[in-house]
């Protein structure tokens, strides 16, 4: 598991102060199969020479006024 639907405001916030009101991250918690980590994906060599290669190759089709990589944007 990536991800979950209602994560927004639950993850990059500072929860230090109160407890986190959140039934769907309280019921996965009680899995032992369920395990919370930070998102860190992006922070290999290979994500991160594609993300260089991408946004390289975008700002060279933006400078000769052609679009961006399909699936992309500046």
């Amino acid at each position: 598991l990536d991800v979950y639907e209602e994560e927004e405001g639950v993850f990059f916030v500072d929860h230090s102060e109160h407890v986190i009101d959140d039934d769907e991250l309280n019921l996965l918690l009680t899995f032992p199969n369920v395990l919370v980590t930070a998102h860190q994906a992006f922070l290999t060599r290979e994500a991160l020479g594609e993300i260089a290669r991408v946004t390289t190759e975008n700002l060279l089709r933006a400078a000769g006024g052609r679009a961006p990589l399909e699936g992309t944007a500046l």
